[in-house]
């Protein structure tokens, strides 16, 4: 059982118990700092500056992003070390942004080809580049043993190459944690040994996802950029990269019907939880006070929970708790989370990120 519902809330609402964020991130620090690494946690997940104060008092040497928008939105709260974790094509409304981004920052930028490169450097931002490199995932990345082209080909369009990263994303199904993590060594130390045969010196070999922390070892990579783990969610407990007792965040929710012996349903649907659903998670959520039934489907706003034969079904008008399956996009359906410490509300953290996807 996570953490209740606090007395009094109006629902459906994100509720965040910052004592588990507090273990969570602590969690990480100590395991990095065994591990020599650096963390550099990805704030797309919460979104929320003073989640990312947390993260920052604990060690964390920036943030990364996932858009321009973010970034900026992290740089007026005072954040001066921003990694933007995206193959940017800097058009010139971007590029621009990124010149003022630069202004008030540090920042680096992810590019994967040669032609986004020179495009980055013809913007003329004082921002330094990570090259992208595909460790098993293939969504974006340069093949490891290609990198040295694009890190070329951004040096010779005047930008500073700090480094190499990727993202073992394949890390999110059943069974491939360990072997996302092997991948990711391996993907890193190539590009790596590419770019420093063509004569260019990097620092960074960043990689790390939540799923895949756990089989993170020291030697080739020097940062991690996890997200998801501040707050953890129903996938990470369907991989078991958590516990139960790991999750921080969770919507509150009311019963508002009931009609059927094997039925209720909650009034948070798909505008407050999301509605991702991967293929091995056994419905669009986890209830940590029914975690034998199953939310079968999910409207705007209705969450219909199928409860097994003999199953409890709770009286209309009680609350309860439902874990998103993918929390970062839960976080960007809403204003504000309501923090709690020991069960009792301390707070409405405003999401200042939240919808900045350009």
């Amino acid at each position: 059982m996570i953490f209740p519902v606090p007395d009094g809330i109006s629902t459906p609402a994100l509720v965040v118990d910052l004592d588990v964020v507090d273990d969570n991130i602590g969690r990480l620090a100590s395991a990095a700092a065994d591990g020599g690494f650096a963390v550099r946690p990805h704030a797309k997940t919460h979104k929320t500056p003073r989640l990312a104060d947390l993260q920052r008092r604990a060690g964390a040497v920036g943030l990364t992003v996932a858009t321009i928008g973010e970034a900026e939105a992290f740089a007026a709260a005072g954040f001066d070390d921003l990694f933007i974790a995206y193959p940017v094509w800097a058009d010139s409304a971007k590029a621009e942004r990124l010149r003022r981004l630069a202004d008030r920052a540090r920042v680096a930028v992810g590019v994967d080809s040669i032609p986004a490169a020179r495009r980055l450097g013809a913007a003329n931002a004082p921002v330094e580049v990570m090259i992208e490199v595909d460790s098993g995932h293939h969504r974006s990345g340069v093949a490891p043993d290609a990198a040295a082209e694009v890190a070329l080909a951004a040096a010779g369009a005047g930008l500073r190459v700090r480094g190499v990263f990727t993202f073992p994303g394949h890390a999110y199904h059943p069974d491939a944690r360990s072997q996302a993590a092997r991948d990711e060594e391996t993907a890193l130390a190539i590009a790596a040994r590419t770019i420093g045969a063509a004569g260019l010196t990097i620092t960074v070999l960043s990689g790390g996802s939540t799923p895949s922390l756990a089989y993170s070892r020291p030697g080739t990579a020097t940062e991690l950029r996890p997200g998801v783990y501040v707050f953890n969610d129903a996938q990470q407990l369907a991989l078991g990269s958590c516990t139960a007792d790991q999750i921080a965040l969770a919507a509150a929710t009311t019963v508002v019907s009931a009609p059927a012996p094997d039925r209720f349903v909650l009034d948070a649907g798909s505008k407050i939880l999301g509605a991702d659903r991967p293929g091995w998670t056994p419905g669009f959520g986890y209830l940590p006070e029914f975690p034998d039934a199953t939310v079968t489907s999910l409207s705007e706003h209705h969450a219909v929970v199928t409860v097994a034969p003999g199953g409890p079904v709770p009286s209309i008008g009680s609350t309860t708790l439902i874990v998103p399956n993918h929390v970062c996009a839960a976080v960007n359906l809403v204003d504000h989370l309501v923090v709690t410490r020991g069960g009792v509300v301390a707070g409405h953290w405003p999401v200042t990120a939240r919808g900045a996807n350009l």
